[in-house]
């Protein structure tokens, strides 16, 4: 009996060992540049997707239909030598939506600024305290938080702090390491000034918009009469009208129009909007997105 108890016992934490937060996609691009060893890549991608998925992130043990699931594609552009590399990172994520097969995006971002150092086969590991002195696991280490606080907030109002701190925390180590992209000084649409933003009280307003959108509008937004939840998504993004004299400066701003024009434009583009006023929301978008005034906002009806 004990020997059987003893066998269930190992099952059991061979299966959850490896259940972590993360539900991670790897794909490296190295056709912009040439060389024969093309093998170092192949090894990165499936070092960088076991290093994901199977890192106990926030110390939580989640079954494969409550993790988040995310995307991580990187473009390798130059090899400056035989174990550094540059070139860009699009970190994509989604969570479903309230009683549909419906995935919304969390976050979308194209980070141009993405130089590393990688010896094939090297263990990845993370160290919160300090800088990798490398910079491959800092910048992945960085945006996994922020999947994770994106996620939290989603669900909860300002529930993704712990892991926003998280990624703050290794933004700080990761300045003055002579990397791009962590330095607020640098730019307004880097890793440091993404963080930096987040962290202001002057952009709490948006996170207070990040969850009324998702949890009492789109988790809403499948029942039969879609008007309360499309009431409260239009409502929550008039409040970004806070935003309307300096959203150029803000990146969090930014990335969430980024990420969600396409969603907010399906919204409001069929079905019934009588309880939203749609004049009000559609001059709003086009101010804080104009690119898009021909291509959505004017084809709202």
């Amino acid at each position: 009996m004990k020997k059987l108890l003893y066998i269930i016992c190992i099952l059991f934490f061979a299966q959850t060992a490896f259940s972590q937060e993360l539900l991670a996609n790897v794909q490296i691009n190295n056709q912009q540049i040439a060389g024969s060893n093309t093998q170092v890549f192949r090894t990165l991608e499936k070092s960088l997707r076991d290093f994901i998925n199977n890192t106990s992130w926030t110390g939580k043990k989640l079954q494969n239909f409550e993790k988040v699931k995310c995307n991580f594609a990187i473009v390798i552009s130059e090899r400056p030598s035989n174990n550094s590399f540059k070139g860009s990172i699009v970190v994509q994520a989604t969570r479903p939506v309230f009683n549909s097969q419906y995935e919304t995006p969390l976050m979308n971002i194209n980070d141009t600024n993405f130089s590393f150092e990688y010896n094939e086969n090297e263990n990845l590991v993370f160290n919160e305290r300090q800088f990798s002195g490398k910079n491959l696991i800092d910048v992945i280490s960085f945006y996994i938080y922020v999947i994770l606080g994106y996620d939290g907030d989603s669900y909860q109002l300002k529930g993704g702090q712990p892991w926003f701190d998280k990624a703050f925390k290794i933004a700080q180590n990761s300045q003055n390491q002579n990397y791009e992209g962590w330095n607020t000084i640098e730019s307004q649409r880097n890793r440091g000034a993404l963080i930096s933003g987040l962290q202001n009280e002057n952009t709490s307003t948006l996170r207070t918009v990040y969850y009324s959108y998702h949890r009492a509008g789109l988790d809403n937004l499948a029942k039969q009469d879609q008007n309360p939840a499309k009431k409260t998504i239009a409502e929550s993004l008039m409040q970004l009208k806070f935003y309307e004299n300096n959203f150029q400066m803000n990146y969090p701003i930014s990335v969430f129009l980024e990420t969600k024009s396409n969603e907010i434009f399906n919204i409001f583009n069929s079905g019934s909007n009588t309880s939203v006023n749609i004049s009000e929301l559609k001059t709003l978008m086009g101010t804080l997105s104009p690119k898009d005034i021909d291509s959505k906002w004017d084809k709202w009806k």
